[in-house]
């Protein structure tokens, strides 16, 4: 039961850095201007590339190392994909705010067009590891990967049909036309779906933690048990009026227009 402990605390604590790590380069890139997120984008290559090489290496794996090697080498490549999202170099044909009045047919497929180029990385991602880890003696990687990839999809349409609680503060401004095609609203068809699926998916790993006969099943299944709820929680941040910006709000550079705002008041003594 220590060693449990142990990897739940390591999926806790690189959930909350690896968030926060990549939302502070993008906040940087931001301030910066010009080419600096596509700057980003190709300085963080060692990590994708590290995270490849990761996951192969740790397919026949049997041990915790193993694991918990698979499960850093997915967040490293699913990282990566984030970061070329958010600075604005991978994500779709579709640039503009959406117009007032748009219907609703139209409105998805302009919100998929924001995303286009990004979800079909995605799942070429997904499905090369799919074929790689078929017969791996190590898939702690691949569910990794699906389990952000489920999960990501989920949000998504629930931003879309809308939810009461939807935090823009992070939102970097290659992407701030996003904004116009989300929804605020009271609950979803969607959302029910989305936290039982999660709920059911988190009861399996955690079955299959508490049946685990190695060290290695051991840390795989709780690390993929806790992403998963973890996974569950953020769903939740969308519903309940919960701080949770504060997390990485305190490790993130100012934004610059807040910056140059502040800067003029106090020239107008403000």
């Amino acid at each position: 039961m220590g060693g449990t402990w142990t990897w739940v605390v390591a999926a806790l604590f690189l959930w909350w850095f690896s968030t926060g790590a990549i939302l502070c380069r993008v906040r940087i890139a931001d301030r910066k201007g010009g080419a600096a997120h596509l700057r980003s984008v190709l300085y963080g290559l060692p990590i994708l590339l590290g995270g490849v090489w990761g996951f192969y290496a740790t397919l026949q794996g049997e041990g915790a190392a193993a694991a918990f090697g698979a499960f850093l080498s997915a967040l490293a490549i699913w990282g990566w994909i984030e970061l070329a999202f958010l600075s604005g170099i991978v994500t779709g044909p579709n640039s503009r705010p959406l117009p007032a009045g748009t219907p609703e047919w139209e409105r998805f497929i302009r919100a998929w067009g924001t995303i286009a180029w990004h979800e079909f990385l995605l799942a070429a991602a997904l499905g090369l590891m799919a074929l790689a880890a078929w017969e791996a003696t190590n898939a702690v990687a691949f569910h990794t990967f699906l389990v952000l990839f489920l999960a990501r999809i989920s949000a998504k349409l629930n931003l879309f049909y809308g939810v009461p609680r939807i935090n823009l503060e992070f939102l970097p401004r290659p992407l701030a036309h996003l904004a116009s095609h989300f929804r605020i609203r009271p609950l979803n068809w969607v959302f029910p779906i989305s936290v039982t699926a999660l709920a059911f998916a988190s009861a399996h790993w955690l079955e299959r933690l508490h049946g685990a006969e190695s060290a290695g099943a051991e840390a795989g299944y709780a690390l993929l048990a806790t992403l998963t709820l973890l996974a569950m929680l953020e769903h939740w941040f969308m519903i309940l009026p919960a701080p949770d910006a504060k997390l990485w709000r305190w490790m993130l550079p100012a934004r610059k227009d807040t910056e140059d705002t502040r800067r003029s008041e106090d020239a107008h003594g403000l």
